[in-house]
């Protein structure tokens, strides 16, 4: 480390300030988790029919949060605080690490509060860490990722290539996105004045780690037919065919509030350009790595490179700390006030605090319209929001048309569903409602296959009537769904019971398969 900026290590340079301040975002959402909140989000749904289905990886993604959901619920049950309870606590360790981060950049005080400030009021933060899914461990994975290379730099210690290449490992087989993190490591060992490491076994015993950690996953996709390249490029082309590189871009300022946009964009220029941050520079590598492998992809979703920001939040808190805190101590209290006000008000865009009623209000009222990154139909509600509504409704539907049924028909009858939203809030709601479990075509409900059933009884949940009538020799439209605020494409469905499918089930289940 460069002496210039000495290091500050007593507890008054802000230990205390950081843990409290990580405190106040894991109450933020303890408190959203046991009094607000709209419902369980669609995809928490999925993730736990997934944690019934423990495997060595899905369509979809790596099998680690699975795993650790699948802990998770034996332990405290599937109530939605804990369910939500890890990404808070997750969210809340990020802050800390990042606090950490800007001391070990040589900030004091003020620079590991406003570092903190940021991540706790970044808006798209607060909705990662809002539902249980693997962006809140990746978001972590990142952070302490960033933080090991800082102490790599500073310390020289070798010791710390295993832990490196073990969390990298963990990292990758929680979301696959943590290559990127892995090519601008790779890139910053090249360009930064740290390239003399690569004549040491340090980056070799971590790649090699990394490597065996995520190997289960691999092996899963080569005995799969690679399922999760299929996977991203049905995705790529179909759901986020409508984002490009522009949207992406603009996406960086709009995902954690233009407020930080001085903040993070002087982190990475100091980290890249200033000589008392010279040593870090492999930090913006990464950065800048990630940034245009995702931009040119051209269909990325800007949140895929919101796990970067937490280090760019700490060389910022340190940058300003140094311009301003000597001379111009007003305006470093005068930026953290206005991050304070600008997460209070972006915070009900992607913290469901508001009533749902009050939330559409105050959206109308900052001319925010609702927003997807998936180019669907949208209503009264971002997707975000709308994905937590109708679920119940639909299972208990679904069980008002299967009770109908004699017991000979129930023994018989299959409960389909085209997308593994409905078919995950059967299963999510059948021990209530007392249903069977789901089949259905989309990512891992089509590997779990169709059962033993054959076609001779089904009860369909949504689609459309002409399909199922070209499929099965008897079609009868038994229900239709509302629901006020839940997806445009969730809303109205129809419950087909269906019999007598003109080719047995197991015959065309093959065509069946949608990963997207």
């Amino acid at each position: 480390m460069n002496a210039a900026w000495p290091e500050r290590k007593s507890l008054a340079s802000g230990t205390v300030v950081v843990l409290l301040l990580a405190l106040v975002k894991l109450l933020l959402h303890f408190y959203t988790n046991l009094f607000a909140g709209y419902g369980i989000f669609r995809d928490e749904l999925y993730y736990i029919a997934c944690s019934k289905h423990l495997s060595a990886g899905y369509v979809d993604q790596p099998p680690l949060s699975i795993f650790i959901l699948a802990v998770n619920r034996l332990l405290f049950g599937d109530s939605i605080f804990a369910l939500r309870l890890l990404p808070a606590i997750a969210g809340a360790i990020t802050v800390y690490l990042t606090g950490l981060m800007a001391r070990e950049l040589g900030g004091g005080k003020t620079a590991q509060v406003l570092a903190c400030l940021a991540s706790i009021a970044s808006p798209i933060f607060l909705g990662i860490d809002t539902v249980y899914s693997m962006n809140a461990f990746d978001v972590l994975i990142w952070a302490l990722t960033a933080w090991l290379v800082i102490r790599l730099i500073k310390t020289g210690d070798g010791r710390y290539w295993p832990i490196l290449g073990i969390v990298l490992g963990l990292g990758l087989l929680n979301k696959v996105g943590v290559l990127w993190l892995d090519f601008g490591i790779f890139l910053g060992l090249l360009l930064a004045p740290q390239r003399a490491w690569l004549k040491t076994k340090g980056p070799y015993v971590a790649g090699v780690l990394a490597f065996l950690v995520f190997l289960p996953f691999i092996v899963w996709n080569l005995t799969h037919n690679l399922a999760h390249l299929e996977f991203i490029r049905n995705a790529t082309s179909q759901k986020y065919s409508s984002l490009s590189a522009l949207t992406f871009t603009s996406g960086q300022i709009i995902q954690h509030g233009p407020v930080k946009l001085p903040l993070w964009l002087g982190g990475l220029l100091a980290i890249l350009f200033i000589k008392q941050l010279q040593d870090f520079r492999i930090l913006g590598y990464v950065y800048i790595a990630a940034f245009l492998i995702l931009a040119l992809n051209g269909q990325s979703k800007a949140e895929y490179l919101s796990p970067a920001y937490s280090m760019l939040f700490a060389a910022g808190g340190v940058i300003f700390e140094r311009w301003f805190s000597r001379r111009f101590q007003w305006a470093t209290t005068a930026y953290a006030a206005l991050m304070i006000l600008g997460g209070i008000l972006l915070a009900p865009l992607a913290l469901p605090i508001l009533p749902v009623e009050t939330y559409i209000r105050y959206a109308d009222a900052l001319h925010i319209a609702p927003n997807t990154a998936e180019g669907k139909q949208l209503d009264k509600l971002p997707q975000f929001y709308a994905d937590m509504f109708g679920w119940e409704q639909k299972a208990e539907a679904v069980a008002r048309i299967y009770h109908s049924l004699t017991p000979e028909e129930q023994s018989t009858c299959a409960l389909f569903a085209d997308n593994y939203g409905r078919c995950a809030a059967i299963d999510f709601y059948g021990n209530k409602y007392h249903l069977p479990p789901a089949i259905g075509r989309h990512n891992n409900y089509w590997i779990w296959g169709p059962g033993n059933y054959t076609g001779e009884l089904m009860i369909i949940l949504g689609g459309g009537l002409r399909d199922k009538q070209e499929k099965f020799e008897s079609v009868v439209v038994a229900d239709t769904i509302h629901c006020d605020y839940c997806m445009p494409y969730e809303n109205n469905l129809c419950i087909y019971v269906c019999r007598n499918l003109k080719m047995p089930l197991q015959t065309i289940w093959p065509q069946l398969k949608a990963y997207q």
